[in-house]
């Protein structure tokens, strides 16, 4: 067993194991794979090979198996809009790829922006930009966020720019994404006028 840990923050201690290299489970301390919460009636990805689609990726089962991966079709782009069932916070990400000339080099991500397209997302600036680690992609190292800026998340939209070798199609053989879910409480406006008073 392996185990790769890092202080991203000073506040939140990451770890991720690997027991096997064939089957490898990850887990960030502190937080949930959200892959649970995922809409999945409505994920929609641009540019996808029809054949090797974002289910290889993402889907629990699917993702374990280095064999599978998703692929870009008519270029080295991808757009990938992830919908949850509830709003969330996102602290982390993992992408992972073994391939390195394949594998995603740089990405943006976009909260609640489910209606981006290329040409938004090649222009703006995005929620966030990151320039991949070669290490963490190959390795499947989580990827720490600016986790203020993604508090309350109903759609993570994830814009792949481009892979470590300007190659023609990109393949991502892993996507989870870590965090914790949004917890509301409800309150009647009789009690919200009570809790006022005192």
């Amino acid at each position: 067993d392996e185990t790769f840990a890092r202080d991203f923050d000073r506040q939140t201690f990451v770890e991720v194991t690997y027991p096997e290299a064939d089957a490898m489970t990850a887990c960030v301390k502190g937080q949930q794979d959200l892959v649970d919460l995922i809409d999945w009636n409505s994920v929609e990805v641009l540019n996808q090979n029809a054949q090797r689609t974002y289910v290889n990726a993402v889907k629990k089962g699917y993702r374990d198996d280095s064999a599978l991966f998703l692929e870009s079709d008519c270029d080295e782009q991808i757009l990938l809009k992830i919908p949850f069932t509830q709003f969330i916070k996102v602290h982390s990400l993992i992408l992972q790829h073994g391939e390195r000339d394949y594998a995603p080099s740089s990405l943006k991500l976009f909260v609640n922006r489910p209606n981006v397209g290329f040409d938004e997302a090649e222009s703006e600036p995005g929620t966030q930009q990151l320039q991949l680690d070669e290490a963490d992609v190959l390795e499947g190292k989580p990827i720490a966020l600016k986790y203020v800026l993604f508090q309350k998340v109903q759609s993570l939209t994830v814009f792949i720019e481009s892979n470590f070798e300007d190659e023609d199609v990109t393949r991502l053989q892993r996507l989870q994404v870590f965090g914790t879910p949004v917890t509301t409480t409800n309150i009647s406006k009789e009690a919200w006028e009570k809790a006022c008073k005192t």
